[in-house]
């Protein structure tokens, strides 16, 4: 693989995918609204993904072994790249999500048996309904409907001409400028003031990853040969768990309430795919503890 379009996504982690690609020897090429600067060493293009001639124009006749997509949330965007890229590619990787798999957020999921992992299959793409008609170029809504428009994003790839992989990763979690949600960094404030930590009558585990581990993973899969999506996680746990090791020898405190990570059912998914596919990642006990400590530095 010598050369990848990288969509969106050249802050945060992945900035830590460019990174990687380009220590590979990779040719890498960035594409957005040019409201952030591509890191050093790729090549800038400026367009806006959601209008399809501005991105046929920025791309010109340019082709590539891979397209790494960052930023595809709704199935108009799916729509869009199924047609722009249809011949300029080998291999298409979509950044996903947790949030498909929460029973909350489509009427058609319902909730899996408590304690059991959800797997890929949860979600058939090949008969999922996908609305092109659902106001998602407005942002208010395309928030709310964030699991749906990730689902039928894929389920819109997944008919697409060139192969498609998606790597739909737990909650992202890091500490300092990498806590780009802020939600770890809620548990962090309130453990450092000693308030209380909002929590439901009853919480569930969820799957985490790092920001480190995700970027991994998203670099591995744009040169791996799968196809379909893949649930990318390193750890279950709860937020008490979490908060536990925030907070060190100090017992936290807790009152009735919703927290970012106080989840109230139950959707933490099955990595055994993953580990199939050859990709290994540490458990918590291997990076949770330095991740409290620099959110608490922070």
């Amino acid at each position: 693989m010598t050369d990848v379009l990288v969509i969106g996504g050249s802050r945060y982690f992945g900035k830590h995918v460019i990174e990687q690609l380009l220590a590979a020897g990779v040719r890498v090429t960035v594409v957005n609204r040019g409201s952030a600067a591509a890191p050093a060493g790729t090549t800038h293009l400026v367009a806006d993904r959601d209008d399809e001639a501005a991105l046929r124009a920025a791309l010109g006749s340019r082709s590539f072994d891979a397209v790494l997509d960052q930023v595809c949330y709704t199935p108009r965007q799916a729509d869009i790249a199924a047609r722009v890229f249809d011949g300029r590619t080998g291999r298409y990787v979509m950044t996903s999500t947790i949030e498909v798999y929460d029973p909350l957020s489509s009427a058609w999921l319902l909730p899996t048996p408590l304690g059991v992992p959800v797997a890929e299959e949860t979600i058939d793409l090949a008969t999922w309904p996908v609305d092109l008609g659902e106001p998602w170029s407005d942002p208010a809504f395309r928030d709310s409907a964030y699991g749906e428009g990730k689902r039928q994003a894929e389920a819109v790839l997944a008919g697409a001409a060139f192969p498609v992989a998606s790597v739909r990763c737990g909650h992202v979690v890091g500490g300092g400028a990498a806590d780009f949600t802020g939600r770890l960094a809620y548990y962090a404030d309130r453990l450092r003031r000693d308030e209380p930590i909002e929590v439901p009558t009853t919480v569930y585990a969820s799957s985490f990853i790092t920001d480190r581990q995700i970027a991994e993973v998203l670099t591995w899969a744009v040169g791996a040969d799968f196809t379909g999506p893949v649930n990318a996680a390193s750890a279950q746990f709860d937020v008490y768990e979490l908060c536990a090791a925030l907070a060190g020898e100090t017992a936290p405190r807790y009152t009735s309430g919703t927290s970012p990570y106080a989840f109230d059912r139950w959707y933490a998914m099955d990595t055994s795919r993953l580990a199939a596919l050859g990709m290994k990642l540490p458990d918590a006990a291997a990076w949770l503890p330095a991740v409290a400590a620099e959110a608490m530095a922070a």
